[in-house]
Order: C-alpha cells, then sequence, then structure tokens
C-alpha cells in the first residue's frame, strides 16, 4: 500500500493562502512532490510566513521547484517555524526554469513504523 498522503487548500484569499499535508507513511516516500502549485492558487509567487508541523520518524524537506530545487526548511519533530517579522521567506531561487511551485521530499520513511506528517503553510501571495 503506498504512502496515504492529503493536500487540502484551506484559504486562497485575495492575500493570503493556507495549506494543509498530511502523510501516513508506509516507507515508500515522496521525492520532489509538488505540494504549493502557485498557478493553481492564481499567482506566480508566494512568501512562506509560517510552518507548523508535527513530523515522527523521518525527514522532510521543502524546496522551492525549479532545475535544482532550493532547500528552504528540513523538518523533523514538531514545532513552529515563523518568518513573519521579515516579510516571510521568497523564492529566492536563481535557478533556471523556477516555477514558483513548493515540493516535498521524504527521506528515511520506515514501512511499518507508523512514520507520519502534519504540516501547515501559511503564506502571503506575492506576485
Amino acid at each position: 500500500m503506498p504512502d496515504v498522503v492529503t493536500s487540502q487548500t484551506i484559504v486562497n484569499g485575495g492575500r493570503n493562502i493556507v495549506q494543509h499535508f498530511t502523510c501516513l507513511s508506509d516507507g515508500t516516500g515522496e521525492t520532489a512532490v509538488v505540494k504549493t502549485d502557485v498557478s493553481a492558487l492564481g499567482c506566480t509567487e508566494v512568501a512562506v510566513e509560517r510552518i507548523l508541523y508535527s513530523v515522527y520518524g523521518f525527514e522532510v524537506t521543502l524546496a522551492w521547484d525549479a532545475t535544482t530545487d532550493v532547500t528552504f526548511a528540513v523538518l523533523q519533530g514538531q514545532g513552529v517555524l515563523d518568518f513573519t517579522r521579515f516579510g516571510g521567506i521568497p523564492d529566492n531561487s536563481a535557478a533556471a526554469n523556477r516555477t514558483g511551485d513548493i515540493v516535498l521530499t521524504t527521506a528515511g520513511a520506515r514501512a511499518d513504523a507508523g512514520d507520519s506528517y502534519v504540516i501547515t503553510l501559511e503564506m502571503r501571495k506575492v506576485a
């Protein structure tokens, strides 16, 4: 059985976006899966203002999608990363074929171990 994942857009307003992602892993893992498709949200770029997360048993990497993805967060355990004081983390990739999308990759997932994640991204539309 493959990983059981959900992706939900909670808010897609004129300025703000909130998305919520979950995974119960069977050890398969995810590699560069687009979680935030900016074109589907009516913009071309977002800034990540806050990440709320609970990651059990493995590691989750969030990156800006490009020819060579640009990592902006590596998540383990649980916590809140708050970037609102300086306007959030923009897509600062100078890489070729930059899309503005956010991709997620897991590492170290174990079969039958109950590895899981719950992640909420709070973002602001930039363009």
